[in-house]
């Protein structure tokens, strides 16, 4: 029965072979889905804006695998097409797509610039929709009926609710990210191609570090995010085990969302 019970997981889980895409790959939670991938036999691939922060957590994270460190600034259509380019000179084929790279920007309504709108929505919402178009004749090399290749898109639990916070684009744009997540599900399923969107909570990272314990008491399960959440979550969504779920808005919040 041990055995197989072994079988049935590998069968289910193994992303053993596969090649992974990791935008924002260099911290936070791309470095957290990242590692995850590494340790599953992915041929991960991260992308940072920053080429010496993104060499080293490549480094890091090749410890335990194959890790290679590609910097791209995705914060322009051009950039991303190069980035593209680059990739293709080296891969023939995409198995998974991890559009995380993201920005946040946080003013009063009532200054609220229009540099910090663009930056937000170009890195969070346009990059992801061209590089995902950009990629897709890779994906579609590496997709097939019972295996599809796979596009996940980090949306935020600020998109599905009122975070009560001063970060209008960040929320929008995250919005946006679920709404074209099922938008996408929809139009890549004849391809073989899976679109599913992880909405996370709160998690350590540069960007929550102004996150208080008083939040807690939001989270029903009563923590912040770790990595293995993180990394749970996208091995699932990357694995046989996922292959009929598209278009699903995953909230990966320790149950913010149901107690908001």
């Amino acid at each position: 029965m041990a055995g197989q019970d072994a079988n049935l997981l590998k069968r289910l889980y193994s992303l053993e072979g596969k090649t992974a895409i990791v935008t924002g790959g260099s911290r936070g939670i791309g470095a957290m889905i990242a590692r995850g991938f590494v340790e599953c036999g992915v041929r991960t691939y991260i992308v940072a804006r920053n080429g010496g922060d993104c060499d080293a957590a490549a480094r890091e994270l090749g410890r335990d695998g194959t890790c290679v460190s590609l910097p791209a600034d995705l914060g322009t259509v051009d950039a991303v097409g190069r980035f593209a380019d680059a990739f293709r000179a080296r891969e023939d084929r995409l198995d998974i797509l991890v559009n995380n790279a993201g920005a946040a920007w946080g003013a009063p309504f009532e200054d609220y610039p229009e540099k910090g709108w663009d930056k937000v929505f170009d890195i969070n919402l346009k990059s992801l929709f061209f590089l995902t178009q950009k990629l897709l004749p890779l994906l579609k090399a590496a997709a097939t009926a019972d295996d599809p290749a796979r596009v996940i898109n980090l949306s935020s639990i600020n998109g599905l609710t009122n975070p009560h916070m001063n970060n209008y684009a960040y929320s929008a744009s995250k919005a946006g990210v679920a709404h074209l997540t099922r938008h996408l599900a929809s139009d890549l399923a004849a391809h073989d191609i899976n679109v599913n969107a992880i909405a996370p909570g709160w998690f350590p990272s540069r960007m929550t570090a102004h996150f208080t314990d008083g939040m807690l008491k939001a989270i029903p399960r009563g923590r912040p995010g770790s990595p293995d959440d993180a990394a749970g979550a996208a091995i699932f969504l990357s694995s046989r085990a996922s292959a009929w779920i598209t278009g699903v808005v995953l909230p990966l919040d320790g149950g913010a969302v149901a107690a908001a």
